[in-house]
């Protein structure tokens, strides 16, 4: 992207990070700034040119032009007065000198951080298409699941398939993220799995690596009492979320339902553009998020007349559903167009740009801070839920020892959204938008 920093609002470029930091890659400089850069420097290669580089981003775009009360120009002198004798010498200097700012989202990661980082919020990957976990009893990799449209639900993989070597290598009390490794690689290249399927001798099983878009939206039609819901879990803010959710709207309202449950608990945030368009699929009118720059300079993002549904909807959130989940949250909050039911959330209202820097690192900048439509600063605060429902430590065990719990009358939190739903017309939309006509025009919803 070679446009100017100036032909950009943070609404544009800025990604959002939750309680597990979430970026991905945007450059608001671009190639031709970071070979000015060097250039000026005349370093090339050097390490110091990737140090500057870092500095001058965050001297241009960091939301506190006070720098935490830094001295910003003496860092950056006794930064380029150092000799690197290597990158790692370098990074090192540059995450000390960040932490000056004492702000956790500013933050810089190596080449292996920055592409797993990007690979996240792109909501792709390269490989085979499965989610795999530790056999706590069998110590051997299991499959939980096949990916839809995947080379490994196209081989026919199961749920419950052990993993015992990859390319010849066993699996045996391998960690999920060794395994990982091991199984993603370049598109269109070969992987060889050897197999154990219940009652079935081990089987080898030859795949082709490919491009998978990765499911971060779950969506099923319940019947609860004589109300039909479509239950929606979204797991994070990635690049294909809203079409995903848009996906699942349509299908849902082809089905009649009668009602929502949009679950974002444990969702750590991602794109805010993603959660902008997400929504917009909700609400027809109102504000969405007001962003706050260094300069004082706000902007408001507002709804487009593009929802896709007017039915009455429960939105649950946890002390996990941070940054772009808030967002959304307090969209449909502050307009209400939903009942939150749940816990306390995060609690993160800042933004950040993400910035690919000439080595193939990267540095997230705090570049703005964020306010729900009628004003709320939730930073350090989170969201307070309209029914405040918490899990007692025995309920949490049970939801994460027996994920297929989570979204039934076992589920505290959703047992709860049921019942609001079934008894009152709290989620209803303002008698405003219930008469307003809507747009499900593709076009509306593009990135």
């Amino acid at each position: 992207m070679n446009q100017s920093a100036k032909s950009y609002s943070p609404l544009q470029v800025a990604l959002i990070g939750g309680a597990i930091a979430t970026t991905a890659t945007m450059s608001v400089f671009g190639s031709a700034w970071t070979r000015g850069v060097r250039a000026a420097l005349s370093l090339q290669d050097s390490p110091k040119a990737i140090v500057d580089q870092v500095w001058q981003l965050v001297n241009h775009e960091y939301v506190d032009g006070k720098f935490n009360q830094q001295d910003w120009q003496a860092t950056r002198q006794s930064l380029l007065t150092k000799d690197y004798s290597s990158r790692e010498e370098a990074y090192a200097a540059i995450r000390e000198a960040l932490q000056t700012l004492g702000d956790p989202y500013t933050r810089f990661m190596d080449p292996k951080q920055f592409e797993a980082l990007t690979s996240q919020t792109s909501g792709e990957v390269s490989g085979i298409g499965i989610r795999m976990e530790l056999n706590e009893k069998t110590q051997r990799l299991t499959v939980v699941e096949a990916i839809d449209n995947s080379p490994a639900l196209k081989a026919g993989i199961k749920a419950g398939d052990e993993i015992l070597a990859i390319d010849g290598k066993a699996t045996l009390k391998m960690k999920v993220d060794d395994a990982s490794k091991l199984i993603r690689g370049k598109a269109g290249t070969p992987i060889s799995l050897r197999l154990k399927r219940t009652g079935q001798n081990p089987f080898e099983l030859k795949l082709t690596r490919a491009n998978i878009e990765v499911p971060t939206v779950r969506y099923t039609l319940k019947q609860e009492g004589n109300r039909r819901v479509g239950y929606i879990r979204l797991r994070e803010f990635s690049a294909h979320a809203a079409e995903q959710m848009q996906r699942a709207i349509r299908d849902l309202n082809n089905k009649k339902v009668d009602s929502y449950v949009l679950d974002l608990r444990g969702n750590p945030g991602g794109l805010l553009q993603s959660s902008i368009e997400i929504a917009r699929m909700w609400l027809d009118n109102g504000g969405i998020v007001k962003t706050v720059d260094r300069v004082g300079s706000s902007e408001e993002t507002k709804a487009n007349r593009t929802a896709l549904t007017n039915r009455p909807l429960a939105v649950l959130v946890d002390g996990n559903s941070a940054s772009a989940s808030e967002i959304l949250t307090g969209a449909l909050k502050d307009n209400k167009r939903a009942v939150v039911v749940g816990g306390q959330t995060f609690g993160k209202a800042l933004v950040q740009s993400v910035h690919e820097l000439a080595d193939g690192s990267g540095l997230a900048v705090t570049i703005a801070h964020y306010y729900t439509p009628l004003g709320t600063d939730i930073n350090h605060k989170g969201i307070t839920p309209d029914i405040k429902v918490d899990l007692t430590e025995p309920q949490e065990r049970q939801l994460a020892s027996n994920p297929d719990l989570i979204g039934t009358k076992s589920d505290p939190q959703y047992a709860r959204a049921i019942a609001i739903l079934s008894g009152n017309n709290f989620a209803q939309p303002p008698s405003n938008q219930l008469n307003q006509p809507m747009s499900v025009r593709a076009g509306d919803l593009k990135f």
